[in-house]
Order: C-alpha cells, then sequence, then structure tokens
C-alpha cells in the first residue's frame, strides 16, 4: 500500500471532524460552526462550500454537544405501559405526528407498568437527553409521582395520576362511559352490567373506577339500580401479560363466568364494558354460548380500538379523540419547555359515541 493510500484509509477510518470540513472548504473552523448553528451570517458562496465539504467528508456534528450548548435536544419522550394495546400503539402513531409538526423527534418508552420504569420517566431519564416526557402511568400514585418528580418538563396522560401538581391531558371517563351507558338505556335496557371493575388503587387500575362511577351515574338518572353482581370484577393485575389486565381473554373469562352461573343473565339485557379488548372477549364468549347481540344483551366498549369495527357484531365504543389528546399533550410539553414555571392546566380532549351493530 503506498503512503498516499495508507493515508487516505486513515482518513477514512477516523470520524471527520471540523477542521477536516473547513480545511476542505479552505475557511476557518469557526466559519464551519457558523454555518452548522445558522446563527452568524455567511455567504452564500463560502456556505455553499462549506456544506460541499459536509457531503464529501460525510461529516456530523457532534449533535449532543450542541444541544447541551444550547439547551435544547428537540427530543420528547412518551412513556405507555403497553405497545402492544391498540389504544397505546394508536396513541404513539399519534404523539409522535403531532411532535413532528412542532419540530420534535419522539422516542417511546415502553414501561410494562414497572412502577420504577415509570417512576424513571417521572424523574425524567437521567441517562437520556430529552426536553420534556409525556408519560401514561399504570402502576404509580400521586404521593410517587411528586416524591420523584424531577426539572424536566412533564405531562401526565389519563386519569390515574390526579393531582393537581402535574399538567394533565385526559378524556373524561366519567361522562363517557355514562353516555354509553344512557345510550344503552335509551335503546330500551333495563337491566345493565359493567365488565372491567377493579380492586381500589390496584396497580392497572387506570380510569376503571371512573368508567364505574360514570355507569352507575347513568342508571340513577333513569331510575335504575344495578345489581352488584352484575359488576364484573376482573383478576388482579399480572404485569407479566403484554396486555395488562384490560385483555381479550379476561373479557372472555369473565364473560364464562357470567353465563355458567346458576342464574346465568337473568334478565341482563346490556353490558358496558372498560374498554374494547374486554367487550371484544365478551362478544366471542356470548357467541359460543349462542347469545344473540344484540337481541338479547347489547355490548358497548371504550377506545374504538381498530378491531372494533370488525368484531362480530361490530362494536358500540366510545372513541377517544387521539389525535387532538396527542396535540394537547405535546403543546402541553413544549409550553413548560418554552416556560417551566407555567401555571399546571388539565386538558381535556373530545370522544364521541360511535354507534355499530353490538348495541344499535
Amino acid at each position: 500500500m503506498s503512503g498516499a493510500e495508507g493515508r487516505g484509509s486513515a482518513r477514512r477510518a477516523a470520524a471527520p471532524t471540523l477542521k477536516d470540513v473547513a480545511a476542505i472548504a479552505g475557511v476557518s473552523y469557526r466559519t464551519v460552526s457558523n454555518v452548522i448553528s445558522g446563527k452568524v451570517p455567511v455567504s452564500e458562496a463560502t456556505k455553499s462550500r462549506v456544506e460541499a465539504a459536509i457531503a464529501e467528508l460525510g461529516y456530523r456534528p457532534q449533535l449532543a454537544a450542541r444541544q447541551l450548548r444550547v439547551g435544547r435536544t428537540n427530543l420528547l419522550t412518551l412513556s405507555v405501559p403497553f405497545l402492544s394495546l391498540p389504544y397505546f400503539a394508536q396513541l404513539a402513531h399519534a404523539v409522535v405526528g403531532a411532535a413532528e409538526q412542532a419540530g420534535y423527534d419522539v422516542v417511546v418508552d415502553e414501561t410494562h407498568g414497572d412502577p420504577e420504569r415509570e417512576l424513571r420517566a417521572v424523574a425524567g431519564y437521567r441517562t437520556l437527553l430529552t426536553d420534556g416526557v409525556i408519560l401514561s402511568a399504570m402502576s404509580i400514585g400521586d404521593d410517587q409521582l411528586a416524591a420523584a418528580r424531577g426539572s424536566t418538563p412533564l405531562v401526565v396522560l389519563g386519569e390515574r395520576i390526579r393531582t393537581a401538581r402535574v399538567d394533565r391531558v385526559v378524556v373524561d371517563s366519567v361522562t363517557s362511559s355514562r353516555d354509553a351507558t344512557a345510550h344503552l338505556i335509551a335503546s330500551g335496557r333495563r337491566r345493565l352490567g359493567f365488565l372491567g371493575a377493579v380492586p381500589d388503587a390496584a396497580s392497572g387500575a387506570a380510569a376503571a373506577d371512573l368508567r364505574l362511577e360514570g355507569f352507575r351515574w347513568a342508571l340513577r338518572r333513569a331510575g335504575l339500580e344495578p345489581d352488584p353482581a352484575d359488576v364484573l370484577e376482573i383478576s388482579p393485575w399480572n404485569r407479566d401479560s403484554p396486555e395488562g389486565d384490560y385483555s381479550r381473554e379476561e373479557g372472555y373469562a369473565r364473560t364464562r363466568a357470567l353465563l355458567t352461573r346458576p342464574r346465568g343473565l337473568d334478565g341482563l339485557d346490556g353490558l358496558v364494558c372498560a374498554n374494547d379488548l374486554l367487550a371484544i372477549g365478551a362478544l366471542r364468549a356470548l357467541r359460543e354460548a349462542g347469545i344473540d347481540v344484540p337481541s338479547q344483551l347489547a355490548v358497548a366498549g371504550w377506545d374504538d380500538a381498530p378491531e372494533s369495527a370488525f368484531a362480530t357484531p361490530p362494536l358500540t365504543t366510545i372513541a377517544p379523540d387521539l389525535r387532538e389528546l396527542a396535540r394537547l399533550a405535546v403543546a402541553s410539553v413544549l409550553r413548560l419547555v418554552d416556560d417551566p414555571a407555567s401555571p399546571t392546566r388539565v386538558e381535556q380532549a373530545p370522544y364521541r359515541l360511535v354507534r355499530r351493530a353490538s348495541a344499535p
């Protein structure tokens, strides 16, 4: 190998530096830095030479160091429990889109509902450069969040966290569940059950108690009273489950248990489910038992998961506006990036009732 070839190989093996770019472009390294930062005016001819040298060498600025100097990474972190759940997969897609509109990229952290991982998000990820965190918590409570809170801007999604000391973006679980229940009542249903009750403060409970509250509210407004035996608890959450406690399997198992009790349905003619996956599991159990939906039992869910439109029969459900929820979340966290002392807010994203064949 000739000396020239050896020097060429060595240059290709080592990452090019700012001074390498300056030498190729015939300018000072400060001029190269000015072109990259865009903060100091540079003539178009000089800028073109520097950009050509950057392209020739494949130079990449030391982004992390530059970001530390300017105090911004243009990176947000979205922390969710399970990407296998359709709701969180759709949410991640919506947040990435909303952040892109604001000039930000998004790192997605799947916590599996592990309290330690959720607290790491609350603290602001000490090993991750991020301008702000958007967290959907499944296990931690208000006190744990307050104790672990770091200086990184934080916005919490959903209604497991209810403290006024942190910015939150929610879809109202009480009124949405009330509306789904009221729809079944308006269609003539008089004996309604609820699938998805959880033990108080259980991990993974999320908004289950609020959706049950909305269910009971609608019944009371109609002069009805739920039979406690028709409020169906789901099994304690198993963190090893890829779908937590709100799964198809759990909906199927709880509905099978309902159908095999000595009294069976016993006049039950409506079932409100805490989410779509529970409802889809319930629909399968009902179909296998020969129970016609909706003539014998109307069923409604919550989420508008993609498969709900293709269930048998297609599922009536509450559809949260995830695009608006994502837009509000990104706007909230960027407001805190710009003004960390900004007063906390609770933003509400809209929802709508989607009527399908399971409860027309």
